[in-house]
């Protein structure tokens, strides 16, 4: 049947419906009444050309225009998110929140089904890959860890794909969409903005990690862990002080907080309060010495890193043939796939299992070691969390 494209004028989202009807409830709840298709078509096409080049002119301006920021004012920047109100969540949603752009999805689809009015989203997800194409040190695997990443959210776990905000390379004129530093700051206020009881929300990141000296006393070994976004060179590295600020202290009780990292250093990238250690099947306390705040609202922070803090993560072929993809990204996709009903403990075991086997594999296969490990040994992944719990009861669930 044919179809047309509006806006609708509450929440400026683009919605598609047939091409003779008249009404159209929005996921905002608005009720769209149109023209005639002529005249709503002809509308259409006048809106969408002006608002993309706007918006292009916009985010240019907004990239080129801002200078370089200290660590201390991210950090008041990303503070701000804490008092907004729960109602922008819902605006957020449908595309008018504060973050940078609409939701988004590698693979888009068309006949996604309007949320009923009244209702809202309880999951939300942010996935960055950055593969830092245009540099020496780029990354081959990072695309594929993004699309294994949004596979398992839609596929297992339910989200919706308009509720996953994805951050990667793939289409450079899509400046909003590119994992900056800015653009992946303002992404993680938009993950958390206005969250409430019973709400599902994961961060994934795929790239380069880094330490630095702390300068603040707030962490035990002395370091601070980074992520690096694709102008790190320029912008800087986004700092785990600033992404705890960001994500974690608006946690509201009854809201679950889920942080993936594929990057070298990640182990603590979240400065959560407590360290599984799977050896001694206990809990490992690593508040800062500085009792600097680190914790959540009431909510729960859980963050699965690809390695310690002073180890350093692999990309692989060994999974999907001369398919580049993060080692601890797709063990993990894998497990949770093959078995649904799965603890945290569980979880653990089978990945290390798992990793322990590739790694026992160089001794006997020097090719093997040469061309798929790149001469990096897999680590095992480290698990952090806002609170204590049992892993070998709690669910692995996002």
């Amino acid at each position: 049947m044919a179809s047309k494209k509006i806006t609708c004028p509450r929440c400026k989202q683009w919605v598609q419906m047939t091409l003779y009807a008249t009404q159209y409830r929005c996921v905002c709840g608005h009720v769209i009444t149109t023209c005639s298709a002529a005249a709503e078509t002809q509308r259409e096409t006048s809106i969408h050309c002006h608002g993309d080049h706007k918006r292009e002119r916009h985010s240019l301006r907004r990239w080129f225009g801002r200078c370089f920021q200290t660590k201390e004012s991210s950090s008041n920047n990303s503070s701000s998110t804490c008092s907004s109100s729960r109602n922008s969540f819902k605006q957020s949603y449908t595309g008018t929140g504060t973050g940078t752009g609409t939701l988004m999805s590698l693979t888009s689809s068309s006949s996604e089904e309007p949320v009923p009015s009244g209702s809202r989203p309880n999951k939300r997800a942010l996935l960055c890959g950055v593969t830092y194409k245009q540099h020496k040190y780029k990354l081959k695997g990072t695309y594929n860890d993004v699309k294994n990443m949004e596979n398992l959210l839609t596929k297992t776990f339910g989200f919706p794909a308009n509720c996953i905000r994805i951050l990667s390379e793939d289409d450079p004129r899509e400046l909003e969409r590119i994992p900056t530093k800015k653009n992946i700051e303002n992404s993680l206020k938009w993950l958390v903005e206005g969250c409430q009881r019973g709400d599902s929300l994961v961060f994934y990141f795929s790239g380069h990690g880094l330490r630095q000296p702390d300068f603040k006393d707030d962490e035990l070994d002395g370091f601070d862990e980074t992520i690096c976004p694709v102008d790190f060179m320029k912008e800087g590295m986004i700092l785990d002080n600033d992404i705890n600020e960001t994500i974690v202290w608006p946690l509201e009780e009854g809201v679950t907080l889920h942080a993936i990292v594929d990057a070298c250093h990640s182990g603590t990238i979240l400065d959560l309060e407590h360290v599984y250690d799977r050896k001694l099947n206990a809990w490992k306390d690593n508040s800062p010495p500085s009792h600097a705040r680190k914790s959540t609202k009431g909510g729960l922070a859980i963050s699965l890193s690809a390695c310690e803090d002073d180890k350093m993560a692999a990309d692989t072929t060994a999974f999907a043939g001369k398919s580049m993809n993060g080692a601890m990204t797709y063990i993990l996709t894998e497990t949770v796939r093959n078995k649904t009903d799965i603890t945290y403990g569980v979880l653990l075991d089978e990945m290390v299992t798992y990793i322990k086997k590739i790694n026992s594999e160089r001794w006997t296969n020097s090719r093997f070691l040469r061309t798929v490990l790149r001469h990096k040994t897999i680590q095992e992944p480290m698990l952090s969390s806002s609170e204590r719990f049992d892993v070998n009861s709690k669910k692995f669930v996002l």
